[in-house]
């Protein structure tokens, strides 16, 4: 037995209770933060307790401190309050969820994920209760202890019952527990020694026979034979049943993102704006970069052995993006040139083709183009399309036509179909609802002002009609996702700028969802946004930070699957420095 530390049964549930500040659950914190002296700025804190009605003091559930006494860190709960205290090395931080109740002599199970600048409480697996608290990303944990139930001192002695304890480096664990069958006593890590349960007799247990075998391991044939066998595959994690021709899953868990690894620094000829990734059948995964450099061009990279290698170089003038088309066996590669009215020259983009006997793109078509900022590639029934999005005249108007091309089978050539005006045009987002075409444009700039109204088309009779206006503020994206059945519209805003006025970066950027009802893109969430930040959120009606990624004027975010894992790849507008990140999850 432990000195001070007492195994206690509540019913049928187990937990254990202090008598003292036990020094058997202190330990060294180099044990717990094993070749780091840092703490993590991304963790979450998993807890199932049960505190007395009586409660009048704060209590600790644990508690970092230096050898000197000084607390690094501590989680602590009163009648009504949750806390946690951090030391950061220039002030104490205090965080506080007020009117939590926990302490009703009942049990409850809590999740505090820590992430970036936001932390989130969630109690019970119930609604989340996020607040502002921006953690210090150099929290040393040299010569600290770690004080379970204490804070090493009887004052403040931790008076419930605790049955779990967890401290995860990473992103919210609260999807590793919840749902749960119990929400108040949600499991992540509860000790052997609590899990023993009374034996509870069930008579007249009805007895049954059946003729099933479970096989485990790789994949597995599944034929009339097996028909009516289960399958554990040890890699997919999931259980399926075979139904004389597929595989049909019963129970397959979901990857889950934990955290991000920096994986490869991609080091280019100039900055980067945009990155394009495609496969070829035959030839693998490829990246093609736009820099901003004429010289030596724009790159194309190949993913080789765990890693992006250069693989071609093709000159261009400032290129500002690419984009992919096949049309049957074809592969092509659009970039949208981008050259300054003063320079004097006829702003074209051109199409490559890749050459299978060469093995590398080569020139195909060039398109005259008005300082282009994207394309868009897509199929409608057996036509296929490319949209560009015109910035700007060469005499500086941006109150322009974009245009969009149509394949002619023919002619085996891009050829003009129809034109939609647009001003300073920065990104086209096509996308299919049900049976019903769309196409978005991000209006940037009409001359004067950044505040003005970007269109959504829809396709009928043969062409792009408008479907809805949306007031943006130098729109440079749009994206479209979805969540079940909900279809989801995001504009990611620039800057607003107003009859020359001063330019403001830190705006709202705006969710907009579909309402069938209506017919119409309504506002569904606002998040504010900053040039040159990137959040990757999660949902619980409403999205919230999950992980902050550093990045140097990032221009563009790619994501790709391979056999060596899921992938994140940025590229810089300020550096010639691009970046991939390894997802790793659970």
């Amino acid at each position: 037995a432990l000195e001070g530390v007492h195994v206690f049964q509540d019913g049928d549930v187990r937990g254990v209770r202090f008598s003292s500040p036990s020094p058997a659950l202190s330990f060294p914190a180099s044990e717990l933060f094993i070749n780091c002296s840092t703490f993590p700025a991304e963790f979450s804190i998993v807890a199932t307790l049960k505190l007395p009605h009586t409660l009048q003091m704060s209590e600790y559930v644990f508690s970092v401190l230096r050898e000197e006494g000084h607390l690094l860190l501590a989680l602590r709960v009163s009648a009504e309050r949750l806390q946690l205290l951090v030391g950061a090395p220039d002030a104490r931080q205090q965080l506080t969820f007020r009117g939590v109740q926990i302490a009703d002599g009942r049990w409850h199970s809590l999740v505090l994920a820590v992430s970036g600048r936001y932390a989130v409480l969630t109690l019970d697996c119930g609604i989340p209760l996020e607040l502002y608290m921006p953690f210090p990303t150099n929290l040393s944990t040299k010569s600290s202890w770690v004080h379970v139930g204490s804070r090493k001192r009887w004052k403040g002695l931790f008076s419930g019952l605790l049955r779990q304890l967890s401290l995860l480096p990473g992103s919210d664990a609260t999807l590793r527990v919840c749902p749960a069958a119990k929400p108040s006593l949600a499991e992540l890590a509860v000790p052997p020694v609590l899990l023993d349960f009374p034996i509870k007799h069930v008579d007249h247990l009805s007895p049954y026979e059946a003729q099933v075998r479970v096989m485990l391991g790789p994949t597995k044939v599944c034929s009339q034979m097996e028909q009516g066998q289960l399958w554990l595959d040890t890699l997919k994690k999931g259980l399926f049943l075979c139904d004389g021709t597929h595989w049909l899953p019963v129970l397959q868990e979901k990857e889950r993102l934990d955290y991000v690894d920096d994986y490869q620094d991609l080091h280019t000829s100039s900055e980067t704006l945009d990155i394009e990734l495609f496969q070829i059948p035959g030839a693998g995964l490829f990246a093609a970069m736009a820099h901003r450099a004429a010289t030596p061009g724009s790159s194309l990279y190949r993913w080789n052995n765990g890693s992006f290698q250069l693989y071609q170089n093709i000159s261009m003038l400032r290129a500002h993006s690419w984009r992919h088309v096949t049309i049957g066996r074809q592969v092509f590669l659009a970039v949208s040139n981008a050259m300054h009215p003063a320079e004097g020259q006829r702003e074209q983009s051109v199409i490559y083709k890749w050459s299978v006997r060469k093995r590398k793109f080569v020139h195909y078509q060039t398109l005259h183009t008005h300082s282009a900022r994207d394309w868009e590639a897509f199929h409608i029934s057996n036509d296929t399309f490319l949209a560009v999005a015109n910035h700007r005249t060469e005499a500086g108007n941006h109150n322009i036509e974009s245009v969009i091309y149509k394949w002619n089978p023919s002619t085996s050539i891009f050829e003009v179909n129809q034109t939609l005006p647009t001003s300073g045009a920065y990104d086209w987002e096509f996308f299919t609802v049900g049976t019903y075409h769309f196409l978005a444009v991000a209006n940037a700039f009409d001359g004067s002002s950044t505040y003005i109204d970007s269109s959504i088309y829809v396709w009928f009779e043969g062409a792009f009609q408008d479907f809805q206006t949306i007031r943006t503020c130098g729109a440079t994206d749009w994206e479209m996702f979805q969540i079940g059945n909900r279809v989801f519209l995001a504009v990611a805003n620039g800057h607003m700028l107003y009859n020359h006025g001063q330019s403001l970066y830190a705006i709202n950027s705006t969710i907009y969802e579909l309402d069938m009802s209506t017919k119409m893109f309504l506002k569904f969430q606002d998040i504010i946004t900053y040039r040159g930040d990137l959040m990757v959120g999660y949902g619980y009606e409403g999205f919230v930070p999950a992980h902050w990624l550093p990045t140097i004027g990032c221009s563009d975010w790619e994501f790709f699957t391979c056999a060596e894992g899921s992938y994140l790849m940025y590229s810089s507008a300020k550096t010639s420095l691009s970046k991939v990140f390894k997802l790793r999850t659970h």
